[in-house]
């Protein structure tokens, strides 16, 4: 079973890719495009050319996961621009919000991370 978890890293691949590629060419285009080891624990998302589905690839100690959505209706609305990177990390909640289609920059959330302060008992 494919669990996304909040201290799972997520990487969106910023090109669209070709989704002929099946899991063997995600894999290979993670080593020589996106200069990561698919087998290490993140999860990668790439999108179509014309946005209209998203492909994750992860790899859980055993094999690899392939999973794929593809909207009935529209395209996905945001992706990340292309600003010199190649990759561009989410958290697991902003990959909740764009498998519903939506902006995950525009939603506010609390921080993932805060320190706490003990209190004088």
């Amino acid at each position: 079973m494919l669990q996304i978890t909040p201290q799972m890293r997520i990487w969106l691949a910023v090109e669209p890719v070709d989704f002929r590629k099946g899991l063997d060419g995600l894999a290979a285009l993670c080593r020589q495009k996106l200069a990561s080891d698919p087998m290490c624990g993140a999860l990668f998302v790439f999108t179509s050319k014309r946005r209209q589905s998203l492909r994750c690839l992860g790899y859980d100690g055993q094999g690899y996961w392939l999973c794929q959505k593809r909207w009935s209706e529209g395209r996905l609305r945001w992706w990340p621009q292309n600003q010199g990177q190649s990759i561009y990390p989410l958290e697991a909640h902003q990959l909740q919000l764009l498998l519903w289609n939506g902006n995950p920059l525009e939603v506010k959330t609390a921080p993932m991370w805060r320190r706490l302060t003990p209190t004088a008992a």
